[in-house]
């Protein structure tokens, strides 16, 4: 099923990467334990951003289906759908992977 949601702005919906449960010497983390993941794939992007001095559009430097890295705290929480999302600015992203 497609994703209906269409952000405005320089806003961006991404999917949260699963939580890693193992580490890379094969110890499981308990639910408690694991942290908040800091990658995830881009869903839907907004049109940009108007420029304040002259009023052109500054177009998205993301796309649907790009793998990101954000800050920990970065976005706002949102459940579509019975699926959790992030809704963030795209300054919030550091880098497209």
């Amino acid at each position: 099923m497609a994703l209906n949601i269409k952000p405005i702005a320089d806003r961006v919906v991404v999917e949260a990467a699963p939580a890693e449960t193992i580490t890379a010497s094969g110890i499981y983390i308990p639910d408690t334990a694991q942290e908040k993941p800091q990658k995830g794939t881009v869903v839907a992007v907004g049109p940009g951003k108007y420029a304040d001095a002259t009023g052109t559009l500054i177009p998205m430097s993301v796309a649907v289906g790009d793998s990101v890295l954000y800050g920990k705290y970065a976005g706002q929480e949102s459940q579509i759908n019975g699926k959790d999302y992030l809704i963030m600015r795209e300054s919030d992203i550091y880098a497209v992977l």
